[in-house]
């Protein structure tokens, strides 16, 4: 259990973290250090529960954290909470929820649509607070209209995306749309792709793969086929990401995707919301459930920000700088060496 306890008083607060995973069940990263209860006495118990391991969703889990962290100090409380994963598989998921629901978890914090959708199911019956991170599409994940669930949405603005690819790529004639069809996340922003490469005229080749190697194999046949490649915010192809922008890369083919680990892992560009930022809001969107007992409406996370990986754009021989006039700001990243 990591434990986070502030007090109010010249005592120092110590921390520790550890983390662990699991492949077959429900598991859970623990650690603990404490040397005082809070001065208010007041607490609470929250799970956090990943889907599954890639870099956005680690991005987001490490932010809920920190701020957790900072406001059981700001506050004077202490506030316990445990990492699950669920290993991207249902069945774990559903077991994680299971034991949330039995050790008596205040509000338990889902990162991403399946994880959400399990834990929705797990706690109906005792209506603990369900606050998701980065889903998509509540609405179609069926993740609204229910009174103990809320969260953030990171929703993409897919014509953004494609309008970046027009600008550096004016004589564009075909697009890849490279996502998984398990994944949640990816129906609306390539049902969203498709209606706006239609309104111009340009063509597009579809490749699903739910799997690594299906994803590998997918964006691989499409090297020769298309001028450029988008995946949304898909978690399945996230998992692949270094590999997948490394074939588009080698093949000359722009790889746009719907999040800013992506571009670190290799793509190209995206333009999107800022992970560290919607885990924060997310942190805080518990904590004053927990204090109020009110569960507000979901809340859709400001988007804008383009991100661009220069290696990418050496290796592609590509001038970025007409991005500068499609978002109030483009940030510059290299590819992440892990």
């Amino acid at each position: 259990m990591k434990k986070f306890v502030a007090v109010l008083s010249a005592a120092a607060m110590m921390t520790t973290l550890a983390a662990c995973g699991a492949t077959a069940e429900p598991t859970a990263s623990s650690s603990a250090s404490a040397t005082a209860e809070a001065t208010s006495g007041e607490g609470y118990k929250i799970a956090i529960v990943q889907q599954m391991d890639h870099s956005s969703l680690d991005e987001i889990r490490t932010a809920i954290e920190a701020e957790l962290d900072a406001k059981a100090a700001e506050k004077g409380i202490t506030i316990e909470y445990k990492d699950f994963n669920g290993q991207n598989d249902a069945t774990t998921l559903n077991q994680i929820g299971t034991q949330v629901v039995s050790d008596g978890y205040d509000a338990v914090i889902p990162i991403a649509t399946l994880a959400a959708q399990c834990m929705a199911t797990a706690c109906e019956a005792t209506q603990t607070p369900v606050i998701y991170a980065a889903i998509s599409d509540p609405a179609a994940a069926d993740l609204t209209g229910i009174d103990y669930v809320t969260g953030t949405s990171d929703a993409l603005n897919t014509q953004s995306i494609i309008d970046m690819m027009l600008a550096v790529q004016p004589d564009i004639k075909t697009v890849g749309l490279l996502y998984s069809n398990s994944e949640a996340n990816s129906v609306t922003p390539i049902a969203e792709a498709k209606e706006y490469l239609d309104s111009k005229g340009i063509a597009y080749i579809e490749k699903t793969g739910n799997t690594n190697d299906e994803i590998m194999t997918a964006a691989a046949s499409m090297v020769g086929q298309v001028d450029a490649v988008f995946t949304p915010t898909d978690n399945v192809v996230m998992a692949a990401a270094a590999a997948v922008s490394e074939t588009l890369t080698d093949g000359g083919i722009p790889f746009y995707t719907g999040a800013d680990s992506f571009v670190t892992a290799g793509a190209f560009a995206t333009c999107g919301v800022n992970y560290t930022d919607l885990g924060t809001y997310t942190a805080d969107m518990a904590l004053e459930i927990l204090e109020t007992g009110t569960v507000p409406e979901f809340h859709v996370m400001d988007g804008g920000i383009i991100t661009v990986n220069t290696d990418t754009a050496t290796a592609l021989g590509i001038d970025y700088s007409a991005f500068n006039d499609l978002a109030s700001k483009v940030v510059e990243v290299t590819t992440s060496a892990e």
